[in-house]
């Protein structure tokens, strides 16, 4: 960074280093959208306060600004980890996550594979499936991406990742229906779509891989 840089150019070229949205530091700072795009485009200026809030969610609290928002100061700078969107998730095949809680291998990288990035608080076994199928739709459509943590117990409604007896992975929603007839406590996993038929942990070798924490729709290019 160079002294007397204006602070819009840096914060731009620190979002676009670390990969943060607008979106994603608007949330993190407790305002709109609108006012970061104000803020970066130099169509209004913040607060000197502001301006610090800024770089102290962007991961460098060490810069020093004058009152026309200019580097006053670069020296004894330190990047601290951002706390938006630098965690990286991978994104795994839907054969990798029937295994992922069980077998290293199948945590096995090997620098080749896609990763999204989450600033949410997930467990170290989290993972990202690119939807396939329409058995979720409307909700969830193929081409979604959701983000699962297998280190979360699921509650009733949550769409969950399981596996059954091909070892695949499945999206469904949990249902927890109690005891039946023998005295054993099940649960449902049911499709969105009403096409594609309910699974019942009775009646069916099926087992919860964790719960979705996050779903991603991504705008399709025409």
């Amino acid at each position: 960074m160079k002294t007397g840089q204006k602070w819009n150019a840096l914060a731009k070229s620190r979002m676009k280093e670390i990969r943060v949205t607008q979106e994603a530091l608007a949330e993190r700072l407790g305002v709109t959208q609108g006012a970061i795009g104000h803020w970066l485009n130099g169509r209004r200026e913040p607060t000197l306060d502001i301006i610090i809030s800024i770089f102290n969610a962007l991961g460098m609290p060490g810069v020093k600004f004058n009152n026309s928002g200019e580097v006053i100061s670069d020296s004894d700078v330190e990047l601290a980890p951002a706390p938006i969107g630098l965690r990286k998730i991978p994104i795994i095949s839907y054969v990798q996550a029937g295994c992922w809680t069980e077998s290293v291998e199948c945590r096995s990288m090997d620098g080749s594979i896609e990763t999204i990035n989450t600033d949410l608080d997930l467990g170290s076994m989290a993972f990202a499936l690119s939807v396939r199928g329409d058995s979720m739709a409307p909700e969830i459509q193929e081409g979604d991406v959701v983000v699962i943590d297998p280190d979360v117990d699921p509650l009733p409604g949550d769409i969950v990742a399981a596996k059954n007896g091909s070892h695949e992975a499945t999206l469904k929603q949990f249902r927890p229906r109690g005891t039946n007839d023998q005295g054993q406590d099940y649960f449902e996993l049911v499709p969105l779509n009403p096409v594609y038929p309910t699974m019942r942990s009775d009646h069916h070798h099926v087992t919860i891989i964790g719960v979705m924490m996050e779903h991603r729709r991504y705008r399709k290019k025409r």
